[in-house]
């Protein structure tokens, strides 16, 4: 399912309803990808699918650094300038509309980049990778937060709760919210079964590749260097 059409409806309520359906963990999630990030107030960061900005606004408010984020989605980005105005911090981030498989960025434009939920979304997760790293410099840190699915006594929790309890949620919400709670547990668990994430990120040239499984393995954070 295309992104623009499952999510850009639901940027109003986006980051209230996706805190309260992980039960609290994104905004987690969020904070220690941003950590996995070395940079400073001189330094620009380029945050990939920022949707409504809070991992932008979460770098800048760690970091300092100036950041640009970029989204396909024009609902999304209009959601995410509310919020980065709200924070007072249009002065250290730029959105801007754009795709991940073609960035409108020279080479080594940017001292570091993350990016959110977007390797499920792509046609081939390896040349996005490729091109997402073309813009970091050389020695630059990229992090990624995506879904994962936990291992062990976990996972019969989290199938439960993707087959049955994320639908009903979802649908208690409105009817967008009931479309992104019935597709999300096959999205996710397709990927991980396509991929394994860390050596796809070492196949697209990006070097000392670590993660971080967090919340029993609901969440995944990758990182390396250009």
């Amino acid at each position: 399912m295309d992104a623009i059409e499952l999510f850009a409806p639901l940027a109003p309520t986006y980051d209230r309803y996706a805190r309260l359906l992980s039960f609290g963990q994104d905004p987690r999630w969020r904070r220690f990808l941003v950590s996995r990030v070395d940079v400073g107030p001189e330094d620009s960061v380029l945050d990939v699918a920022t949707g409504t900005a809070a991992v932008a606004i979460e770098l800048v408010r760690r970091t300092g650094c100036r950041v640009v984020g970029l989204d396909q989605s024009s609902e999304m980005l209009a959601a995410g300038r509310g919020r980065v105005d709200g924070a007072g911090l249009d002065d250290r981030i730029e959105l801007v509309e754009g795709r991940a498989e073609r960035l409108p960025f020279g080479d080594a434009s940017f001292d570091g980049l993350t990016f959110t939920y977007l390797l499920r979304y792509v046609d081939d997760p390896e040349a996005t990778l490729r091109e997402l790293a073309r813009v970091v410099r050389p020695g630059g840190r990229i992090a990624m937060l995506e879904f994962g699915v936990p291992r062990g006594p976990a996972r019969a929790a989290w199938e439960l709760y993707v087959r049955a309890g994320l639908p009903a949620l979802g649908a208690v919400v409105s009817p967008g919210w009931r479309r992104v709670g019935t597709f999300l547990g096959d999205s996710i668990r397709d990927f991980h079964r396509r991929y394994d994430v860390p050596a796809l990120w070492r196949a697209a040239g990006i070097e000392g590749v670590q993660s971080r499984r967090l919340s029993l393995g609901g969440g995944l954070v990758v990182w390396g260097r250009r």
